[in-house]
C-alpha cells in the first residue's frame, strides 16, 4: 500500500513540475533549438550584442549564433538558403522575400535611424541643396526608401538628386568621406562617424517620423521554433533594460568589439534609448508598401497582417 502511494505521489509530483514549466512559457535548456541570426553593423544590432555577452540568451536556455554582413543583398541570400533563422531587417526586405515566394515575418521594430550626410567640403544644409548632385545609397533598400522619403517631404522630385548605387555600408562611408561624394544616406553608427569625420548631417529618418526597421523571422523558425523565439525576445527585452539603465561608457568597448563599428564610434556615437519588443506601426508598414507597389517593386500592397507575425499576445 506504502508503495502505491509513492508511485501516486511520484507521479503527481512530474506531473505538477510539467505544468509549471508550460505555465512559464520555458523550455529545459535540453530542449530548445539553436537560433541563427543575422545583423548588420548598425545600432539595431546592439541590444543582441548585449544579450548574447551578458549571457541572457543563456538564462532563457537559448543558444544563439549570430552572424555578421556588411550588405542586405548578402544578408537576404543566407536567410533565403536556409542559413539564419532571423535577421534585423526592415519592411522591404520582408515584402521583396514574399513576393520572391519566400515566405517570412516581421516580429518586432527596431531601434534604427538612417541619417542623410553631406560630404567635407559640400556647403549643404538642407536636402534642396543636394539638386542635381550625387546621393549614395544602396537601390531597392531601406536606405534609397529613406532618400526617397526626404527628397518627397522636401517637395523634391525623385530624379533631382543622382542616386550612385553603393551596397556596401563601409564603402559608401569611405567615399563620402573622401570627397568622391556629395552626400549619402547611412545607418546609425555610420552617420554620426561620418559627422565626427568632419561631414556634415543634413536630416534624417527619424526627423521624418519613419521607422521602416524591424526583426524578421522565415515561416519556417516561426512555425518550428516559436518558443526559442519568445525566448530571444526575453533575453532581448533584459538587454534593453540594462542599456538604459547603464552608462554608454560601461559597455562602448565591447560593443565595438562584437560589432565591427570602427573605434572612432566611441566618441562619435550616442546610442537611443532602446525600447521593449513590440511590433511594427501600421503606418509604417503601409508607407512602404505603397512605395514598393508604386515603383514597381512588388505586385501587391501587402496588408499589415500578411506582414507582421504578434507573438507578444
Amino acid at each position: 500500500m506504502l508503495k502505491k502511494y509513492l508511485l501516486l505521489l511520484i507521479s503527481l509530483l512530474c506531473l505538477l513540475t510539467m505544468l509549471v514549466a508550460g505555465c512559464s512559457g520555458k523550455q529545459a535548456k535540453g530542449d530548445m533549438q539553436s537560433l541563427k541570426l543575422g545583423v548588420m553593423p548598425d545600432i539595431d544590432s546592439v541590444p543582441i550584442i548585449i544579450a548574447q555577452e551578458k549571457g541572457y540568451f543563456s538564462e532563457e536556455g537559448l543558444q544563439v549564433e549570430v552572424q555578421q554582413f556588411k550588405s542586405a543583398m548578402d544578408r537576404d541570400a543566407a536567410l533565403q538558403s536556409g542559413n539564419l533563422d532571423g535577421a534585423i531587417s526592415d519592411l522591404l526586405a520582408v515584402a521583396f522575400a514574399k513576393s520572391g515566394g519566400f515566405d517570412v515575418n516581421a516580429t518586432s521594430f527596431t531601434a534604427g535611424n538612417y541619417k542623410l550626410i553631406a560630404g567635407k567640403s559640400e556647403n549643404i544644409n538642407t536636402p534642396k541643396e543636394l539638386v542635381g548632385k550625387d546621393v549614395a545609397v544602396s537601390k531597392n533598400t531601406i536606405i534609397e526608401y529613406v532618400t526617397d522619403q526626404i527628397t518627397v517631404s522636401n517637395s523634391m522630385k525623385e530624379d533631382s538628386i543622382n542616386k550612385v548605387v553603393i551596397p556596401q555600408i563601409p564603402t559608401r562611408l569611405e567615399m563620402l568621406q573622401n570627397g568622391k561624394l556629395a552626400a549619402a544616406t547611412l545607418p546609425e553608427p555610420m552617420g554620426s562617424i561620418a559627422v565626427a569625420n568632419g561631414c556634415h548631417f543634413v536630416t534624417d529618418s527619424e526627423q521624418l517620423g519613419i521607422n521602416p526597421g524591424v526583426m524578421m523571422f522565415t515561416s519556417k523558425s516561426l512555425k518550428d521554433k516559436q518558443n526559442e523565439i519568445k525566448a530571444f525576445y526575453r533575453a532581448y527585452n533584459k538587454a534593453v533594460k540594462y542599456l538604459n539603465e547603464h552608462p554608454q561608457d560601461e559597455y562602448i568597448d565591447l560593443i565595438i568589439q562584437k560589432s565591427g563599428f570602427p573605434e572612432i564610434a566611441k566618441t562619435a556615437l550616442k546610442l537611443p534609448v532602446y525600447h521593449e519588443a513590440g511590433l511594427p506601426s501600421e503606418k509604417d508598414v503601409a508607407d512602404c508598401m505603397k512605395w514598393m507597389h508604386t515603383k514597381g517593386l512588388i505586385k501587391q500592397e501587402y496588408s499589415y497582417k500578411d506582414v507582421v507575425v504578434d507573438l507578444f499576445n
